[in-house]
């Protein structure tokens, strides 16, 4: 028996759409409260020692946060080629301005203590502060984006051509998305503040990570009930082939006002994710207010896998709807790699996943606890 026949085609193509949504989950869970942090900096500290404070905190650890990043970025480029090319094409300037975004931020890291002069350092925070609020917004409109459909076709020899522009993934509700996403993250970052930090940097990402909490919980129910009664979603009408070639022309598919949230009555399991994100915020808000940090930051990164995997739930089997020409419409089961080259993918990831896991875990024991000011006034304990 050939290995790769252990597990169906169909089986694969669900699993890889789980994995997806884990690695996403993994990438802002982790490298969330970096860029939730480098939101709060200017304002959660106020003085160079305690900004120095809000820097040490993330310094050793947010490089490692990334590479669910690149883990994300390369498993959609092998499991889902036809999706990378239209994301990566279609949204190429808003990825170079999140690249742009994050390949500062290293930048700012080694260059902002280089100089004693306060505007120096000054501007550099601000970078910081730009290189977190920049990628955290534009994730988010473009889910919001992703949720109305993406103006993308085929031509009759499947090349794709995108029709839109970046003014045009502006819109309100994708705006409001990217509002989301930003609330989350500096609620994430101030759990993060308050577990590490101390005195006054703590108290002021505790205030500003409870408002963050509150507007995550009301924007994340706005754009709920627009999606339930305003954003158009979409519904395969054919029979579907969930084994078949990956060809998303094979099908027809119709736009339905509330068809995302259809989902939730037909499989009520689940409405465990936006459960989830709604019960997350809320204990972060509640951890943040008794100031119980591991508390705050766990019910955090509950609430933001919840609020991520409420979309997937929504879309599924859309993995990128199409707005101008449905029937182009991206699907789990029929944009895939091929079954050999899933299940090759899958027994690299169940190797290496479980090892990240485990060296992300030791690294963060072993820096645990908080950042030392007197340290950072003693030059003896800290790199930045």
């Amino acid at each position: 028996m050939i290995l790769h026949t252990l597990l169906d085609y169909e089986t694969l193509r669900f699993i890889w759409w789980l994995l997806i949504g884990v690695l996403l989950v993994g990438f802002a869970v982790t490298d969330g409260f970096d860029l939730g942090s480098g939101m709060l900096l200017p304002f959660a500290a106020r003085n160079d020692i305690e900004r120095r404070v809000v820097i040490n905190s993330v310094g050793p650890v947010w490089e490692g946060n990334q590479v669910w990043l690149i883990l994300g970025g390369g498993a959609v480029f092998a499991a889902w080629p036809q999706l990378y090319a239209v994301s990566f094409s279609g949204f190429y300037l808003a990825m170079f301005v999140i690249l742009t975004a994050l390949i500062l931020r290293p930048v700012a890291f080694k260059f902002r203590s280089k100089r004693e002069s306060p505007q120096w350092r000054s501007r550099w925070d601000w970078v910081l502060f730009f290189s977190g609020f920049v990628p955290a917004l534009i994730c988010g409109v473009a889910v919001g984006n992703v949720l109305q459909g993406v103006p993308f076709r085929f031509n009759a020899d499947m090349h794709i051509f995108y029709d839109g522009g970046f003014f045009d993934l502006l819109n309100p509700f994708a705006i409001l998305c990217g509002l989301v996403s930003v609330a989350m993250l500096v609620m994430h970052g101030a759990a993060w503040l308050l577990l590490k930090t101390a005195g006054q940097v703590a108290e002021r990402a505790r205030t500003y990570g409870m408002v963050a909490a509150v507007l995550t919980i009301v924007l994340y129910a706005v754009a709920g009930v627009l999606l339930a009664t305003s954003i158009g979603g979409f519904r395969i009408s054919s029979v579907v082939d969930v084994a078949g070639p990956s060809n998303p022309m094979l099908k027809t598919v119709e736009l339905h006002a509330g068809a995302w949230t259809s989902n939730y009555a037909a499989h009520p399991w689940t409405l465990a994710a936006p459960v989830a994100g709604f019960v997350g915020a809320l204990g972060a808000l509640l951890g943040l207010a008794l100031r119980r940090p591991v508390f705050a930051l766990l019910t955090a990164a509950l609430g933001i896998a919840g609020i991520i995997l409420s979309v997937g739930a929504s879309m599924f089997p859309f993995i990128l709807p199409s707005s101008i020409d449905p029937r182009a419409s991206l699907t789990v089961w029929d944009s895939s790699s091929s079954h050999l080259t899933l299940f090759i993918m899958l027994v690299v990831t169940a190797f290496f996943i479980p090892l990240i896991v485990a060296y992300t875990s030791w690294v963060y024991r072993v820096l645990w606890g908080k950042v030392d000011e007197q340290a950072i006034r003693d030059e003896s304990g800290h790199a930045y």
